[in-house]
């Protein structure tokens, strides 16, 4: 690996991290069940407390709502990367349907708009669900 580019990472502090999370919109969840995988877009909403996520269900009993039932541990990464710099925040623990009821005013102050993929509006719901805060580690680029 004598000719491979790179570059070197470190651990972000707390700060930092809260600040990626404060600061963005979309991720990736990842779920697992029975030895098998399933990642997936979404936008997220963070106040410092709870990470909530906007899942969206078109056909009432989708492949993603199985994974979420049957996840124990999910991990949930937001990103960046560039030729410059990169950083990642991983988020693992349990996933579950939140209790909290918002409107739709509220669901737009906290997401950004929803990106439909060959459905109608009328067809689309929304969930939110909370990932526990188990873990939180970031990694960002650092001058090597």
């Amino acid at each position: 690996m004598e000719h491979v580019e790179y570059v070197y990472t470190s651990g972000m502090s707390e700060s930092d991290v809260e600040a990626r999370l404060r600061a963005g919109e979309h991720g990736v969840l990842a779920l697992a069940s029975d030895g098998d995988a399933y990642a997936t877009p979404l936008s997220y909403h963070y106040d410092g407390d709870r990470l909530l996520l906007r899942v969206s269900d078109h056909d009432g009993d989708g492949e993603k709502g199985r994974f979420l039932a049957a996840t124990d541990t999910a991990t949930f990464v937001c990103y960046a990367a560039s030729t410059d710099e990169s950083w990642s925040v991983h988020v693992r623990g349990p996933v579950s349907r939140s209790e909290r009821r918002v409107d739709e005013a509220t669901l737009n102050e906290w997401f950004q708009p929803f990106r439909l993929f060959d459905e109608a509006v009328e067809d689309v719901a929304f969930t939110l669900y909370e990932l526990e805060m188990e873990a939180v580690i970031g990694r960002a680029t650092v001058d090597g």
